[in-house]
């Protein structure tokens, strides 16, 4: 499968005097400078029309031309499977899915099938020409929310440049154990546990990682929280919100043992028993479009298991 690439640029002032590929790559910040060069050394990537080496020194004024078909091979030999999937926006270049709780973003050990990835095959199996199908960012198995998939290797670049320059809005909703006094914000470094490999710690070698958070209802002995994540490490909210002594609901690794709340009413003890997963939503994404540039900004409402404990929290406040 071929993807065809045209853009063109001028060579501004200030890079007047510049090596070609130094500029190419400052111009063209979708690709990485390896494969500019080699689109210089092809003959694809030109200045003025012509061919020129990847050391020569241009000069302002200069126009760039890149043309070239990209051949797009299949990645890792995934299976398409026909699966239900609730598909929030779609277009040429991106798609954006609400993601259910219990599905497995991405084919591992354990979970060959079954996953949002193979869905996304089925559903546009052009996707297996990317990297992942497309997959940019992942939420946990039964994390449910918003999560946005390249549909072309141009998209593919560009939301990765803006996830890690933190530029793609991420927020969730939580219900956590404990009542919070106020928001405030969790910045402490997160690696690997050093005894647990499926869990992550705070750990002072860490990477950075930034967790904002404000009280959106406050109930008897919980607390309903959002959370805007500034960076985006694996299991960040749930190992954050336990680190400050307020882990989410239902959450298998952090939560620790199951606490109900002295005078809890008789249908809170069910809620919290049969609250099998973490309490974690997605609710809503925000991201520049890799075409249009436009900023768009997504929301998803909370998923029905979220609704009712919340509901049932309220009728025990109240009680």
């Amino acid at each position: 499968m071929l993807e065809t690439i045209k853009l063109s640029a001028q060579v501004p002032d200030h890079l007047h005097g510049d090596r070609f590929d130094q500029i190419a790559a400052g111009l063209f910040t979708d690709y990485s400078r390896s494969r500019l060069q080699q689109w210089i050394r092809d003959g694809v990537l030109q200045v003025n029309g012509a061919v020129c080496k990847p050391k020569e020194r241009l000069m302002a004024g200069d126009q760039l031309v890149l043309n070239v078909d990209v051949e797009l091979t299949p990645d890792n030999g995934w299976q398409a499977e026909s699966l239900a999937l609730d598909i929030v926006h779609e277009d040429e270049s991106i798609l954006v899915v609400n993601k259910t709780a219990g599905t497995v973003v991405h084919p591992a050990a354990g979970n060959h099938s079954g996953t949002l990835l193979n869905g996304l095959l089925h559903h546009c199996p052009s996707l297996q020409h990317l990297p992942r199908a497309g997959i940019v960012h992942r939420l946990d198995k039964d994390t449910t929310g918003l999560m946005v998939v390249a549909k072309t290797l141009r998209a593919h670049h560009r939301l990765v440049s803006q996830l890690q320059k933190r530029e793609v809005h991420r927020q969730y909703q939580a219900v956590v154990f404990g009542v919070m006094t106020a928001g405030g914000t969790v910045d402490v470094p997160l690696g690997r546990h050093p005894v647990s490999r499926k869990k992550q710690a705070v750990i002072e070698d860490g990477k950075e990682a930034i967790t904002h958070y404000r009280v959106l209802e406050r109930f008897r002995s919980h607390t309903h929280v959002q959370c805007r994540l500034e960076t985006g490490r694996t299991h960040q909210i749930r190992v954050h919100m336990s680190h400050i002594r307020h882990p989410l609901i239902g959450d298998p690794l952090y939560g620790g043992r199951l606490h109900i709340p002295a005078g809890s009413s008789q249908a809170l003890v069910e809620a919290l028993r049969g609250f099998r997963r973490q309490a974690l939503h997605a609710a809503e994404l925000g991201l520049v479009h890799p075409d249009s540039e436009e900023q768009i900004t997504w929301q998803a409402p909370l998923p029905g298991d979220m609704l009712s404990l919340l509901e049932t929290l309220r009728r025990d406040g109240s009680e």
